[in-house]
């Protein structure tokens, strides 16, 4: 019998596509995720593996006429047409949780690095500028200690945030679309409210069209200009341009971002903003993290093809996450 054919929206690791490669027969990786891209095979895939951020759009599902399922690498689904894989009747998997543990760490890195100003002290070493006497060559910041730290979005990630916040002595406050009965931090109705509490916001909620943009000009303005910002859920959450001038105007003091929109190209006024720390997008890139969500992928395709759906990490068409 020979084996169902996949098709990679993308590279993967070596590791991946070796496991796969014993399972099913693997088309592409595509160059673009436009249709136009595809492959002859492309009439026989039944499975495309893609990861979130990626374009899955109605004319790449129209084109894929024996596709059944489609499998995320990761927890972020935004980039699928679900209105046209619903009409499809498609099965839509991803791997939840599986990444949380390594988004967090990197989350707390982003928040030592911003609040304790770590680059801008690397760069001040590096210029030649420790020299003298004085007890402190760079002006003092705020210590985590007693910090109040504000979660928007309290699913896996947001969880494992205050897990590790609460190691640092932090305080910790959250705001999620319902109250998580479980959790015994301060709980804010909404966003707003967070971020006046707030000295710093980490950004890890999910990415959808009611949370475009939210972090706008007026959700800076209440957390301060003492307050930082760390996103590491996706970059459509934040406004770049309102948070270019924010920084620009001293309206807060700091932030981080590993995820921008329309990655991977960064707006030059970000590139330009002062007291902004970047990285592309590598919070869950941990070797732990990617074998445990190849690992999560596989058993979803697999589930598929079994015919045991009951199993699937299926991705609902609302969360409460």
């Amino acid at each position: 019998m020979s084996k169902p054919k996949i098709l990679l929206a993308c590279d993967f690791t070596d590791r991946f596509k070796h496991l796969l490669s014993e399972r099913y027969t693997l088309v592409g990786p595509l160059s673009s995720s436009s249709p136009e891209a595809l492959p002859p095979e492309a009439g026989e895939v039944r499975a495309l593996v893609t990861k979130g951020g990626l374009a899955t759009s109605r004319g790449m599902i129209d084109a894929l006429p024996a596709l059944g399922v489609v499998a995320f690498f990761g927890t972020g689904y935004e980039g699928i047409d679900l209105a046209a894989a619903g009409e499809r009747k498609l099965v839509v998997t991803h791997s939840p949780g599986a990444n949380a543990s390594s988004v967090a760490d990197f989350a707390m890195g982003l928040v030592l690095a911003s609040a304790r100003n770590i680059l801008g002290a690397d760069r001040f070493v590096r210029a030649g500028q420790w020299r003298g006497n004085s007890l402190v060559s760079l002006p003092a910041v705020p210590g985590l200690t007693g910090t109040k730290l504000g979660i928007f979005g309290f699913g896996a990630i947001g969880r494992k945030v205050a897990l590790r916040a609460a190691g640092f002595e932090m305080e910790i406050g959250y705001h999620n679309r319902s109250r998580k009965p479980d959790i015994g931090h301060a709980y804010f109705e909404s966003l707003t409210a967070l971020a006046e509490w707030s000295d710093i916001l980490v950004v890890a909620a999910r990415a959808d069209a009611s949370t475009y943009h939210i972090v706008d000009g007026a959700i800076l303005n209440a957390l301060g200009r003492n307050g930082h910002v760390v996103n590491v859920a996706r970059g459509s959450l934040v406004d770049s341009e309102a948070l270019a001038a924010a920084l620009e105007e001293g309206r807060i003091a700091g932030a981080a971002l590993d995820v921008v929109e329309n990655e991977p190209d960064v707006p030059a006024r970000l590139l330009a903003a002062p007291n902004l720390i970047l990285s592309p997008h590598i919070a869950f890139a941990s070797h732990s993290a990617r074998d445990a969500q190849e690992d999560m992928v596989l058993a979803n395709l697999d589930a598929f093809f079994r015919g045991d759906l009951a199993v699937l990490n299926t991705v609902p068409q609302a969360r409460q996450d």
